[in-house]
């Protein structure tokens, strides 16, 4: 049986050598970032005749700044060249800087440190279109929400062990020669895990590379919005970065105000926070079942805003002096800890779909340099965060946890247009929700489904589920045909419609709805898309399998595509089933029911007709109703 946890990613040269690569990386910029700034502050006092605080927001500034400068030219060079080449570059010149950073770092040359702490920047910018723009490539479309969540645990964990080594080697007697070692020796790992990557080919090898940074990084915008999904779902990527970095940022005074706790509550809180995305990320693999799945997302933003408001109305009314076991032991303080755990969760169901969705639906000859498009969102969303938390904390004089709470409200209103811009984030939602709480779904052999290009489902028809547990199993968007009268219904109707259903109905009573149906199935097939029907044309009155109507053999007629038999079984006796009478008029009796759904190899159109497709269906199903 194929192992299909993602996990099974870390044992192959196809995503080891580029994990660890990644994994390095991240750990030696945070590390050098916060040592650095923890000499500033505890060491040097201040540089260049400005005050310790100055000098960290300069710091912050000097590290972003090259994302809105370079990360154009940057995303050119990832689409131009072959990307395991790219990596070995970056990574060269990573060992460089870090080679100089290490004699600073043993030295105490820190106004030279700050020049490589840019320069850091402008590797790391040159780094994150290739990082994510090499995964499709290496990866299938099946494990890419797996390797995608594999990325972003990494990255957080690097973060938080970057972060945590950084305080740690401050309490060396001699902390500099220290840190240099480790900046070095993980440039030096971060190479030779770079050398094992296997080749990526280039996507646009006769693109023309540009060295014009703003009027590139405004030619890079108008190539992300030319997909309206993708540059909401980038928006919504940098928005994720948004609410990250204003929590992340006022831990230190949330810590220490809020919770009346010493430095190691704030490590406590780090980790707790990091913990949490890394966990959801990880959670997304298993509950996509391995398929980008956007029905997941606001899931992760309704999560993010409950817990936030939970959190403002948890605070420890009289806050007592705290430690970092207070905050896991102290009934108070453990809510406080459960709620940002809980953010970091929902963060992580958020933000990982949202990154394999992009990188799916980007135009392969360009997404690299869409990522560097988001790279740059992502530095000005951050940006506007620290600007916001400044106006709101010390103009407007909100404390923390009602900036939070401001946060969390904000981020309900922000889901809420995104996911009217795009619906499918909705739709997917409610199928995602129906299809695994009502049911559970085991799937057969769904990869016999064609990946790509037209395709005709047939299926027998059991339940008003049917579709819906249809939609939620398969990978591919799918158009369903239904009967005409559940349009009439105000909110199911605006639902399915919702979901691009084509409506039909007897040829005798509405022939113009009849005819229509058939035109939109012939050009649904015709864009390249999955049309289902149920060719018994309704609902089965007794459980088995009726006889199929000729409307498969019309639709087949005008457009010879593949036929995939598909059957369902399990959904004989629920509440939307005829069982017993009509449809909802008895009480459920079952929830939570084991129900399968099963697909045959395709059929060829020169085969297939209503006939043979209605014994294919029957012998799938087999006895179980």
């Amino acid at each position: 049986m194929e192992d299909h946890s993602q996990f099974r990613l870390l044992s192959e040269r196809r995503f080891l050598p580029f994990f660890v690569t990644q994994f390095a990386g991240a750990f030696n910029d945070n590390l050098f970032k916060n040592a650095l700034l923890l000499l500033v502050t505890y060491t040097a006092g201040g540089l260049f005749g400005l005050s310790a605080d100055v000098v960290v927001n300069l710091a912050a500034m000097l590290f972003i700044l090259p994302f809105f400068l370079f990360s154009a030219i940057a995303g050119q060079v990832a689409d131009r060249f072959e990307k395991s080449a790219v990596i070995r570059w970056i990574k060269f010149a990573e060992v460089v800087i870090m080679g100089v950073a290490a004699v600073g770092l043993w030295f105490g040359w820190y106004e030279m440190l700050f020049l490589l702490l840019f320069l850091t920047g402008v590797q790391s910018a040159f780094f994150g279109p290739v990082k994510y723009a090499i995964l499709p490539q290496a990866l299938k479309d099946s494990e890419l929400v797996g390797g995608n969540a594999l990325v972003e645990m990494g990255t957080f964990v690097a973060i938080l062990v970057g972060t945590l080594m950084a305080g740690v080697m401050m309490k060396a007697p001699v902390p500099g020669p220290v840190i240099a070692v480790a900046v070095a020796l993980l440039a030096v790992a971060g190479l030779i895990a770079a050398l094992r990557i296997p080749k990526a080919e280039a996507a646009a090898p006769d693109l023309r590379i540009r060295f014009r940074p703003l009027q590139e990084t405004w030619k890079l915008m108008a190539i992300a919005r030319e997909n309206h999904n993708v540059f909401l779902s980038i928006l919504a990527i940098s928005w994720f970065w948004f609410l990250g970095a204003a929590y992340l940022t006022q831990f230190p005074n949330f810590a220490k105000t809020h919770l009346l706790g010493d430095e190691t509550v704030v490590t406590i809180l780090l980790a707790i926070f990091t913990i949490g995305i890394a966990a959801g990320s990880i959670a997304c693999e298993r509950l996509s079942g391995h398929k980008i799945e956007l029905g997941i997302v606001p899931i992760g933003s309704l999560g993010l805003s409950f817990f936030g408001i939970d959190l403002y109305f948890n605070m420890p009314e009289q806050p007592i002096p705290s430690d970092w076991w207070m905050i896991i032991t102290d009934p108070h303080y453990r809510q406080v800890a459960i709620d940002l755990l809980a953010i970091g969760i929902f963060g992580g169901l958020f933000i990982v779909p949202l990154y394999a969705y992009v990188q799916r639906e980007a135009s392969p000859d360009t997404r690299a340099r869409v990522i560097a498009a988001l790279n740059i969102f992502n530095a000005l969303f951050m940006v506007i965060s620290a600007l916001l938390a400044m106006l709101m904390l010390g103009v407007i004089g909100l404390n923390i946890p009602e900036f939070f709470l401001v946060l969390s409200i904000m981020n309900l209103i922000v889901a809420g247009f995104v996911y009217q811009q795009v619906p499918d984030f909705a739709l997917r939602f409610v199928i995602w929700v129906l299809s695994h709480t009502v049911y559970r779904v085991s799937h057969h052999h769904l990869d016999r489904i064609p990946e790509e290009g037209p395709a005709l489902l047939v299926c027998n028809h059991v339940s008003y589920m049917d579709a819906l547990v249809i939609a939620g199993a398969v990978r591919r968007p799918v158009r369903f045909v239904m009967d005409h009268n559940i349009f009439a219904t105000p909110i199911m109707g605006s639902f399915f419609r919702l979901a691009k259903t084509i409506p039909i109905g007897p040829k005798s009573k509405v022939p113009e709805i009849y005819e229509a149906a058939f035109d939109r199935i012939d050009e649904e097939l015709a864009a390249g898309h999955l049309v289902c029907i149920f060719p018994e044309g309704k609902l089965t009155k007794d459980g088995e399998v009726d006889t199929f109507k000729s409307g498969v053999d019309i639709i087949l007629q005008r457009r010879p595509v593949t036929v995939v038999p598909m059957a369902l079984r399990g959904l004989w006796g629920s509440f939307f089933s005829h069982c017993g009478g009509p449809a909802f008029s008895h009480l459920p009796k079952r929830f939570w029911s084991r129900i399968h759904l099963l697909a045959d190899h395709p059929v060829g159109p020169e085969q297939a007709c209503a006939s043979f497709l209605e014994e294919k269906v029957k012998a799938l199903r087999g006895d179980h109703r």
